[in-house]
């Protein structure tokens, strides 16, 4: 998935750079990468912490030392697991977009058209990922920022994207290659809309219509 990408320098409570304090060329920790049970929930305790934040305050409420203090961590060990700010943040949408993947696999149909199919798969996720503007701000502007030392981040954020839109297109049948083409076109259209939406530029509505016709003019109505 394709987004714009610039640094930002992300300040943190005592002042300090997120940057200028850590690597910039870390990956975040993924559940793969932890070998016990107990960093496993740590992580998941950091990314339930951001995820409380960021509805509450969007972006700018997103503080390091305020992650830590609420998952209940040293600060340390949260730059240990997200090297920044934007890593955190971006690992947050990951796990937002895995759930709703696997959601959707569960509750989408296979019969109707794959126009159908997938409208209603982009119809739900748009509903899921416009409940909490704040939020949504929130990573959707980490993802935006991302540079190239959270690309793993921003990667994995679109490959669950297109996987939902070419599996809807499939149905019953594993996506083919055109189809994961398709997908990738609709993600880059439904981030940008996304960032419309947010930034006042557009309503949801019109973010549905031109996805809509996005969608028919890639696929018409079959």
């Amino acid at each position: 998935m394709a987004t714009p990408r610039t640094t930002e320098t992300v300040q943190s409570d005592s002042g300090d750079t997120d940057e200028a304090n850590q690597p910039a060329a870390i990956s975040a920790l993924s559940d793969d990468d932890l070998g016990s049970t107990a960093q496993r929930e740590r992580r998941k305790r950091i990314l339930d912490a951001t995820l409380a934040i960021a509805s509450k305050g969007g972006y700018e409420a997103v503080q390091m030392r305020t992650v830590a203090e609420r998952a209940d961590v040293a600060v340390g060990t949260l730059y240990r697991y997200f090297p920044s700010k934007v890593h955190l943040l971006v690992s947050a949408l990951e796990r937002e977009f895995e759930q709703i993947d696997a959601k959707t696999d569960r509750n989408i149909v296979s019969g109707g058209t794959a126009y159908e199919r997938l409208h209603t798969a982009i119809t739900r996720l748009n509903r899921n990922m416009q409940r909490n503007p704040l939020l949504t701000e929130a990573m959707t502007r980490a993802l935006v920022f991302a540079d190239a030392s959270a690309a793993g981040e921003v990667d994995h954020v679109g490959r669950l994207m297109d996987g939902i839109f070419a599996r809807a297109m499939a149905g019953d049948d594993d996506p083919s290659d055109a189809q994961f083409h398709i997908a990738r076109v609709i993600s880059d259209v439904w981030t940008s809309n996304m960032i419309a939406w947010l930034t006042r530029r557009a309503s949801a509505t019109d973010v549905s219509h031109r996805l809509d016709r996005t969608v028919r003019l890639l696929l018409g109505d079959t």
